[in-house]
C-alpha cells in the first residue's frame, strides 16, 4: 500500500507543497536518565528515582515512572517532589554517561537510515522511506530498533510510526513505556480528533485554558474552527493549529540540523506579578538550562531572557560577551541582571525563557543533537 499524505490544506493555510511519500519513526527513550541510573545500580530498580539537584533550589531533570505515579515530573522543584514522594531517591546527572549511550543509540538508527534528526539525547526522528536494509516496513524497522536498543543498552524505548513528524511524535507517546503505535495513511485526522488539545506540541496549560474558553478541548473541536477564527484568536500560531487538527505536517526530517541556541521555556502554572516570585522561577530555569548546555557541550556568547505576559504579548532582553560564557555562575548572573532590568513588572508574566546562543561553529556532535529552546508556543 502506498504511503500518502493527508489532503492538502486550503490555499488560505500555508500554500506549501506536499512533502512526498514519507515513512517517519519517532523514537523516544523511556525516562532516559532515570532508567540509566536504575540500570547501573540494581538497588534502584522498581523504586522512585529522580535525576537532579536535591538542594533547596534543586530541580528535577527527569524521574522514573515509579516517581511519576506520585505526581513528580521534570522541571519540578526538588522540594516539591520530595513532599509528593518522601521516599524519592535523588541521583546527580551524569551527562557524559548519557551522551555516550545516546551516541550508541544513534549508531543503531544509522544502520537503517542516514536521515536521523535528533531532538535531544533521548529522542529523534527517522525517515525510513528508503531504508538502507531494504526492509520496506517502517513498523518492522521500529520493532527492530527497539529490540536492538534493549539488547545493546539494557534500556527501553517507545516508538511512533506514521507518515509525518507531527503524527509520529504523538504516536510515540501513546503506549509509553516500552510501546509502539502506528498511525496509518488516512488515519491521522481521526487520531488527532480524539486527542485533548493539551497533547499537541506547543499547547501549554494556559493555552489549553484559553482554548477551553473558546469551546476547544479536543482535536475535533479545533478542526471545527475555520482559519479566520484561528487567526483572530491565535495570531501567528493559527496555521500550525489548522494543519495539526487535520494531521498535516509538511516538514522533512533534517539530518544534523545546526543548533542556533540551547535553552528552556516554561509556562507557569499561575501568572506571576511579583518580582521576588519571578526571581525564584528564574533560578529553576537557570539550573535546567545550564544542565542542557552541559549536556550539549555547547559554548556561546549571548544570553537571552524571554518573558510572555498575561495578554500573550512578549519581550526579550539579551546580552552578548566578546567570548563564550565561562560557566554556570556567569550564565546565571547574566540572566539575573537581564531580569532585574525588567523589574518592576508592567503586568503579570505567564512564561519565562532563558537561552544561550551565538554558539561556536565547531560545536561537537552532542551540541548538534541537543534541543534548542523548548516550551509552549502559547
Amino acid at each position: 500500500m502506498a504511503w500518502m499524505n493527508e489532503a492538502q490544506s486550503p490555499s488560505d493555510d500555508s500554500g506549501a507543497e506536499a512533502d512526498g511519500l514519507r515513512k517517519i519513526i519517532h523514537v523516544d527513550m523511556d525516562a532516559f536518565y532515570a532508567s540509566v541510573e536504575q540500570r547501573d545500580d540494581p538497588a534502584l530498580r522498581g523504586k522512585p528515582v529522580a535525576v537532579g539537584g536535591d538542594g533547596p533550589r534543586g530541580v528535577l531533570t527527569t524521574c522514573s515512572y515509579e516517581a511519576r505515579k506520585f505526581g513528580c515530573r521534570s522541571a519540578m522543584p526538588s522540594i516539591t517532589a520530595r513532599r509528593l514522594c518522601p521516599q524519592l531517591i535523588f541521583r546527580p546527572p551524569r551527562f557524559a554517561v548519557y551522551s555516550a549511550i545516546s551516541r550508541q543509540i544513534r549508531a543503531i538508527f544509522e544502520d537503517y537510515t542516514p536521515l536521523v534528526e535528533p531532538l535531544s539525547l533521548d529522542e529523534a526522528f527517522l525517515d525510513v522511506t528508503d531504508d538502507l536494509k531494504g526492509i520496506g516496513s517502517a513498523t518492522r524497522i521500529a520493532e527492530l530498533i527497539r529490540a536492538r536498543i534493549k539488547a545493546e543498552t539494557g534500556l527501553t524505548a517507545s516508538a511512533g510510526v506514521s507518515y509525518n513528524k507531527f503524527l509520529a511524535k504523538l504516536a510515540s507517546d501513546q503506549n509509553k513505556p516500552d510501546g509502539l503505535c502506528l498511525i496509518r495513511p488516512g488515519e491521522g485526522a481521526q487520531f488527532v480528533a480524539a486527542l485533548p488539545v493539551r497533547r499537541f506540541f506547543g499547547i501549554g496549560p494556559k493555552g489549553a485554558e484559553k482554548m477551553a474558553a473558546l469551546g476547544i478541548e479536543t482535536g475535533a473541536d479545533l478542526r471545527g474552527k475555520d482559519i479566520r477564527f484561528l487567526r483572530e484568536h491565535f495570531g501567528s500560531q493559527a496555521d500550525y493549529l489548522y494543519r495539526a487538527a487535520r494531521g498535516i505536517d509538511l516538514r522533512r526530517v533534517k539530518a544534523n540540523r545546526p543548533r542556533k541556541s540551547v535553552g528552556t521555556e516554561r509556562t507557569l502554572d499561575k501568572d506571576i506579578a511579583s518580582g521576588a516570585a519571578l526571581k525564584e522561577v528564574l533560578e529553576r530555569i537557570i539550573a535546567l538550562t545550564w544542565d542542557r548546555i552541559e549536556r550539549a557541550e555547547a559554548r556561546g556568547r549571548t544570553v537571552t531572557l524571554k518573558l510572555k505576559h498575561q495578554d500573550f504579548s512578549g519581550l526579550t532582553r539579551a546580552r552578548s560577551l566578546p567570548r563564550a560564557v565561562a560557566d554556570r555562575a556567569e550564565f546565571g548572573a547574566i540572566g539575573r541582571e537581564l531580569l532585574q532590568e525588567l523589574l518592576p513588572l508592567a503586568q503579570p508574566v505567564r512564561l519565562v525563557g532563558l537561552a544561550l546562543s551565538a554558539l561556536e561553529e565547531d560545536e561537537p556532535e552532542t551540541a548538534r543533537a541537543a534541543s534548542s529552546i523548548q516550551g509552549e508556543l502559547f
